[in-house]
């Protein structure tokens, strides 16, 4: 099954489209497809970490807030 979202982008290349094509060639893709696919998985991947790393740094303010929050003196 294809992707709607890689078809479009694949169609709205215009001028671009041979460099995309000799890129995917030199990475080792079989097709435009599917280095596309690659690409927009990598996007989401990153994405993913950085919510998780975004996260993880608002956990950690709100652990040391609560550490202030014990001491009366300061």
């Amino acid at each position: 099954m294809q992707n709607q979202e890689i078809i479009k982008i694949i169609e709205n290349l215009k001028g671009r489209r041979g460099y995309e094509e000799k890129k995917a060639s030199k990475l080792g893709f079989t097709s435009l497809y599917a280095y596309f696919e690659d690409k927009i998985l990598k996007e989401k991947q990153a994405i993913n970490d950085r919510n998780k790393e975004l996260e993880k740094v608002d956990s950690e303010r709100d652990t040391k807030k609560e550490k202030k929050k014990g001491c009366s003196c300061c």
